[in-house]
């Protein structure tokens, strides 16, 4: 499976980086491939590490702008022009999205493939990964959408929370028949 991971290039403290590298070494052991930002820094890098040490694959999508970052020696790079370019050719080249912990780039690349589930355009699953509780305030936030009508499907219909990375991955293999 090819699984697209959106992530925070940041350099992060160890709550961070242990449940990613965790979640790496599993989805390159499980012999997916990883999709992601291209970028050989901060998370990013914890995470494409540990894919390719776990014998997994990797596909990365960078932009023009961030070109001077991409990880060398990968299966696969493409340097999209913008970052509307980069989100498109990133949900095209996955088959299920895992959101971990990032900024507000994260949170734009997560809003918009659940605008894109709620709508019917994808049936893609998507999970985030809430380590260290990071996305309780966004759970919360999204049930009360739910609650108040905000929401035209249901939240489960949309997204799975997952608190470690063994659930994240245990759903994304059931949501696509992968033994």
């Amino acid at each position: 499976m090819r699984i697209c991971v959106f992530l925070s290039a940041a350099d992060l403290d160890e709550r961070y980086t242990r449940p990613a590298r965790e979640f790496a070494k599993l989805l390159g052991k499980g012999g997916h491939t990883l999709v992601w930002g291209g970028s050989d820094v901060g998370l990013m890098k914890v995470v494409a590490d540990g894919v390719q040490e776990a014998g997994g694959k990797l596909v990365g999508v960078s932009v023009e702008f961030l070109a001077a970052k991409v990880r060398p020696g990968v299966d696969e790079m493409v340097v999209a022009k913008d970052l509307a370019e980069r989100k498109r050719l990133l949900l095209e080249k996955a088959d299920a999205v895992v959101v971990m912990v990032g900024g507000t780039g994260t949170l734009d690349e997560a809003t918009e493939i659940l605008e894109l589930k709620k709508h019917g355009h994808t049936d893609m699953p998507v999970v985030l990964l809430n380590t260290a509780g990071f996305y309780d305030g966004l759970k919360e936030q999204f049930r009360r959408m739910e609650d108040e009508g905000f929401l035209p499907v249901p939240l489960t219909d949309l997204v799975f929370f997952a608190e470690e990375p063994v659930g994240a991955l245990a759903y994304l293999e059931e949501s696509r028949g992968v033994a």
